[in-house]
């Protein structure tokens, strides 16, 4: 597929998805949204893609938002069709993807842009980097799993005054608040990304897709954590990947993972 709003790249078994709108600070609009779908599809779909890293193009911003133009003629209908196709066909389908997504947060990521980076299984920020939700400032509340995702990682009453107050925080704040998993600096961001996708996708394909799942569904209201945990722990048993990292821990050699 030809992106107008991607540089999309495949190294070494990661793909790398820069969202590439520099002169808009990357802005999330219908069309970047419908190109993230398809490279995102196709990365989960494509066995030569063991894991993603998210970033922006230029120095400025991750993804300062969404096209706030774009909402200026919707209705309560248009408001709600919108999240919904943005939790299931971008936000939802990265937490719950069996591959590993990592958000390299380089600079502004601001609603949508830190609602995308929350829906990535780890985040990584450069030190100047700042993160927040301003849409109470348009009369409106985060809607892209914004509510929920912050509250599971700062707890309830940080992501209330986040959400409330619509103050940006540094990459430092969002460390010690548990928003991000590191910080480092701007040259460090993409390496510190890599460094650590190399590390998991070396690791069992399966038992990383089965500890995602039941990791999501410990924070689920709906579901049981820990029957979830058994029955995916259970399934790993029936993996030629168990057999071999078995195999391998008993032989003293390094395992070689397929992902059967």
């Amino acid at each position: 597929m030809d992106y107008q709003n991607l540089l999309v790249d495949n190294k070494e078994r990661v793909l790398y998805i820069t969202i590439n709108r520099e002169s808009k600070l990357n802005a999330l609009n219908a069309a970047t949204l419908a190109e993230l779908h398809a490279a995102l599809t196709y990365a989960f779909a494509d066995e030569k893609v063991g894991g993603i890293i998210i970033t922006g193009a230029g120095p400025k911003a991750f993804v300062a938002g969404a096209d706030i133009a774009e909402f200026a003629d919707l209705d309560v209908e248009g408001g709600r069709k919108l999240a919904i196709d943005g939790h299931t066909k971008i936000f939802n389908l990265i937490e719950n993807a069996g591959k590993p997504v990592i958000a390299a947060i380089n600079g502004f990521a601001l609603g949508g842009g830190l609602e995308l980076a929350m829906a990535c299984h780890i985040r990584i920020a450069s030190d100047n980097a700042k993160m927040g939700l301003p849409e109470v400032c348009l009369g409106l509340i985060p809607g892209y799993g914004g509510t929920k995702r912050l509250t599971r990682l700062v707890g309830k009453g940080k992501a209330l005054e986040m959400i409330m107050t619509a103050d940006m925080i540094t990459a430092a704040d969002a460390y010690q608040f548990g928003l991000v998993n590191h910080v480092v600096t701007p040259e460090e961001l993409i390496p510190k990304a890599e460094e650590i996708l190399q590390k998991i996708i070396n690791r069992a394909p399966l038992a990383i897709a089965a500890a995602i799942k039941a990791i999501n569904a410990a924070g689920q209201n709906d579901v049981n954590g820990y029957e979830t945990e058994i029955a995916e722990f259970a399934k790993c048993f029936g993996t030629d990947d168990f057999k071999e990292g078995v195999s391998a821990f008993l032989e003293k050699r390094k395992p070689s993972f397929k992902g059967k």
